[in-house]
Parts: structure tokens; C-alpha cells; sequence
């Protein structure tokens, strides 16, 4: 594993799917369908390389703990998009916004998920009696 990779999101080939991707009128159903790739070839290229989440500190029970693995959000997509692909501020500007209404209409979480939806545990569930 390359130094840096265990707190890396961006990786190359992402980028370069991003950047194919770009429109800046995009709609919402085409970003969320994007993140959906992201984040598919992000948890692709951890698995296949063997990249395991960063160490963390857990200060309530003192012990080092993988921290959870990196998600792509909805909202990491749209600013990516202005990063990496050269759409305007402006245009990220709409899409985020465009984001945030169709999210607040839907009730979706940062990930385009229901939020009532049960989402997967955290990879670090402390047990601490009070």
C-alpha cells in the first residue's frame, strides 16, 4: 500500500470517470448515478488493493481502531466536479442546490440514501458502560 492510500478518496481512476461524466446541467438522478459509480470503484479499488481504513483513537475506551471506510457523498461528487473537472463555480453552485432540494424533498441522506433507511453499522461500535 502506497503512503497515504488508507486516508485517500480521490483515486485516478475515479477522476477520470468523473471527468468523462462532467455536464454541467447535469441532473440529480445522473449525480446520484455517479456517486453510485464512485463509490463502487472506490470500494472496488480499497478491496482489490488491500487498503485498509487509517487508525484512529477511540478516547472513550483508550485503544487504536481502524476507522470506518470512506464513502463517496453526494455532495463530495458535486464539489469534485469543480475540482477535478473544470465545471464552473457557478454551475457547481446549481447542481448543489438542485442537491439540496430534490434531498430535502426526498428525505435522503449525504449518500442519496432514504434516511430512514438502516444504514450499515459503523466498523467501530464501543461497548462502554456507564
Amino acid at each position: 500500500m502506497a503512503s497515504g492510500d488508507a486516508q485517500k478518496v480521490w483515486f485516478p481512476e475515479m477522476i477520470a470517470m468523473l471527468r468523462k461524466a462532467a455536464d454541467p446541467a447535469m441532473s440529480v438522478d445522473a449525480v446520484l448515478l455517479l456517486r453510485d459509480r464512485l463509490d463502487a470503484t472506490l470500494q472496488h479499488i480499497r478491496r482489490t488493493r488491500q487498503i485498509r481504513p487509517a487508525m484512529m483513537w477511540c478516547p472513550h475506551c483508550q485503544a487504536h481502531h481502524r476507522a470506518a471506510l470512506p464513502q463517496v457523498s453526494v455532495r463530495a461528487t458535486i464539489l469534485a466536479l469543480g475540482r477535478f473537472a473544470d465545471v464552473a463555480p457557478t454551475d457547481v453552485q446549481a447542481i448543489e442546490k438542485r442537491w439540496n432540494r430534490y434531498r430535502r424533498q426526498h428525505q435522503l441522506d449525504r449518500y442519496g440514501q432514504q434516511e430512514d433507511a438502516i444504514s450499515a453499522p459503523p466498523s467501530h461500535v464501543s461497548t462502554h458502560e456507564r
